[in-house]
């Protein structure tokens, strides 16, 4: 009987570090997928609400952006380091740049 309390005190234990690590690993990887109307995509670490509207923009989750990555209707984009815009006919805009 003490074996049996042992081993269940030790599985409880390794499974709260176990959880603890996959809410850490979880909270940490917040990235969205973005992409136009015209298929392209990139990912970016904040979702964003000033998108020109005439781009068609659909945010989806970075799971999302895994699943979809070979599928050959999107056209994937370099995630650039400063997000802060968006693709337009495989061209970076950062927003508040005039990109007429």
């Amino acid at each position: 009987m003490k074996g049996l309390k042992s081993f269940m005190t030790t599985s409880a234990v390794a499974l709260f570090i176990a959880a603890g690590a996959l809410v850490v690993t979880t909270v940490g990887a917040s990235a969205h997928t973005v992409c136009n109307s015209y298929g392209e995509c990139w990912q970016t670490h904040q979702r964003y609400n000033t998108y020109p509207s005439i781009l068609g923009i659909h945010i989806y989750s970075d799971s999302w952006g895994r699943r979809h990555r070979h599928n050959h209707r999107y056209q994937w984009r370099d995630n650039p380091s400063d997000d802060h815009g968006y693709y337009d006919h495989g061209t970076w805009h950062n927003f508040g740049e005039d990109h007429h």
